[in-house]
């Protein structure tokens, strides 16, 4: 059998799968990538999008319960969610139940916002609508996103089949380089903290020497 076609299969048997509990997670690159596949015929575009509807519903339904109910324990035993829980009251002071609505597209806050949000007063069916919402809008903008990935790239290249594996990486380059602006953007935003931090370190370390 060509490999092509056991590839598809393999998809059109556990790719939904794979895409749910990415989604569910966090998951924007491999929601990318499903739309791209989708765009390929591997799987179904209206597929891709169901699927991660409802992953990413569900994923933030359980972090929102999660925080309501077990907060507190999760903050002492998740210390990378614990430094993130000053930032993200300051983003639910300032747009309040919004939050809700945007925590799935801002990067390195998609677990903790929800978690931070079940521990406030902001009742659960208001958040479950918010949140089916959300959920359908970032399905379809990611899934369309990778979808329309694979279109332009036919618009250019003959047969794109033959040239699958470096749009793969095409795709996971553009990511990663999103990424990698945006960790720079936030290491950059953070550098007076860590100048203060550094410089009251210094000043505590010179009285512990003069006493």
């Amino acid at each position: 059998m060509h490999v092509q076609q056991m590839l598809k299969e393999y998809l059109e048997l556990h790719g939904y799968w794979v895409l749910f509990i990415g989604t569910f997670l966090e998951g924007e690159a491999i929601l990318l990538l499903a739309g791209f596949l989708a765009f390929q015929g591997y799987l179904n575009v209206l597929g891709v999008i169901g699927t991660a509807w409802a992953g990413s519903f569900l994923g933030d339904q359980f972090y929102f319960y999660l925080g309501h109910y077990k907060g507190k324990w999760v903050f002492k035993r998740f210390h990378s969610i614990a430094k993130k829980f000053r930032e993200a009251l300051k983003l639910i002071e300032k747009y309040g139940n919004y939050v809700a609505f945007i925590s799935r597209f801002t990067y390195g806050f998609r677990i903790v916002l929800p978690i931070i949000l079940g521990l406030t007063n902001l009742a659960p069916r208001t958040f479950l609508w918010i949140n089916l919402v959300s959920a359908l809008i970032w399905a379809v903008a990611f899934s369309l996103g990778g979808y329309l990935f694979g279109k332009s790239a036919s618009l250019v290249l003959d047969n794109v089949s033959n040239y699958e594996q470096y749009l793969v990486l095409a795709l996971f380059g553009f990511i990663s380089m999103a990424w990698c602006i945006h960790a720079y953007h936030v290491w950059k935003l953070k550098k007076p903290a860590r100048q203060r931090l550094a410089r009251m370190r210094a000043i505590h370390a010179s009285r512990k020497a003069v006493s």
